[in-house]
């Protein structure tokens, strides 16, 4: 494996990335825009081991040329060696392909540049901000910070997208994606200030497009000052 990514391919290689089969055994469309495809892991977990928000680079063939994208795991299982990846479906090379899977196809996966930090102190509250595309990555964040209450802005999608949010410590704040993420911007600035206010030991996550994360990131660090081991950001997407 490895072989004709071009310079991503080469430049992960250098890092010591590891390459895994991966094998599809069941898909399932959860709405027509969101597909669920469960695979089989070549080995995968057994030797990388799991952590919460765990991604994997997913490799394409884009016309000849390689392009990968990444997908976070959703309820890996290491003793059965067995995950699930969600698709959030648009137009693309990648989500041609999730649509079109079906159980015995294979895809080229793999792992470097994945990890996760357990805040400390623990959060007294966590607030995350996300879309479809990180949405996997927000569930496995709510049941890794465990007890924690969660505030969640979340920007477009269906409702019936299998959000994990407990009512009971969980609020889900949904904003329309409009004007290319500002509205969503504009929600949090108006929101996060004074939850912030109440709150003593604050975690912040962010996960949405690359430009709405950059701005969201500098503004809960330099306008609202929270130290940068309390805030994760980064950029899931870019728009086309």
């Amino acid at each position: 494996m490895g072989q004709g990514r071009g310079w991503e391919g080469a430049v992960l290689k250098l890092l010591r990335a590891k390459d895994f089969e991966l094998t599809v055994t069941d898909a399932e469309d959860v709405t027509p825009d969101y597909r669920r495809l469960r695979f089989t892991d070549g080995g995968l977990l057994a030797a990388t081991g799991v952590h919460p928000t765990m991604w994997v680079r997913l490799w394409f063939d884009n016309a000849g040329k390689p392009h990968q994208r990444a997908y976070t795991l959703v309820d890996p299982d290491p003793d059965t060696g067995a995950f699930s990846l969600e698709f959030a479906l648009h137009e693309g090379r990648a989500s041609d392909w999730a649509r079109a899977a079906k159980p015995g196809d294979t895809i080229e996966a793999t792992v470097q540049g994945t990890g996760f930090e357990h805040p400390s102190p623990p959060p007294s509250h966590v607030f995350a901000v996300g879309d479809p595309a990180s949405l996997p990555a927000i569930n496995s964040l709510l049941d890794a910070l465990g007890p924690a209450p969660a505030t969640v802005w979340f920007e477009g999608g269906d409702d019936d997208l299998p959000h994990r949010t407990d009512p009971a410590r969980h609020e889900l704040r949904k904003v329309p994606r409009q004007d290319s993420g500002a509205r969503l911007v504009d929600r949090v600035k108006k929101d996060l200030p004074g939850l912030l206010r109440g709150t003593s030991d604050p975690y912040v996550w962010i996960a949405c497009d690359t430009a709405t994360t950059r701005s969201l990131a500098a503004y809960v660090r330099k306008e609202l000052g929270l130290p940068k081991q309390r805030v994760h950001a980064l950029g899931y997407w870019r728009p086309s």
